[in-house]
């Protein structure tokens, strides 16, 4: 649920948010937890906010942003993406794959 020092702007924004989510089929959970990091991370790169992360203040805002990070788009996720999953499962000889590999290394 929303917190008390967002303003009626930020309250519509999370609801706009937390339905679009719901309309790609996330879970309810989830759809609540991305609508509120997006408003937080609007109210603190406009200041709105006591607290924020250097990355909150430096980074693309989420409604610029617009799912460029996804990984859904045509080709799927980059081979970066792919290299940072492969580094978290440990998986050897990461670094000489192709994007190819990357993909059948991580099984996505």
């Amino acid at each position: 649920m929303p917190q008390q020092a967002w303003s009626r702007k930020r309250e519509r924004q999370y609801e706009k948010v937390k339905a679009s989510q719901l309309d790609q089929g996330r879970s309810e959970d989830r759809a609540e937890e991305i609508a509120a990091r997006t408003v937080n991370k609007e109210r603190a790169q406009k200041g709105e906010s006591k607290q924020r992360s250097r990355t909150s203040t430096d980074d693309v805002s989420p409604g610029h942003r617009g799912g460029k990070r996804s990984g859904h788009g045509a080709q799927g996720r980059t081979k970066a993406q792919l290299y940072a999953d492969a580094k978290r499962q440990g998986v050897k000889g990461r670094s000489k794959m192709s994007k190819a590999d990357l993909e059948k290394a991580v099984g996505r």
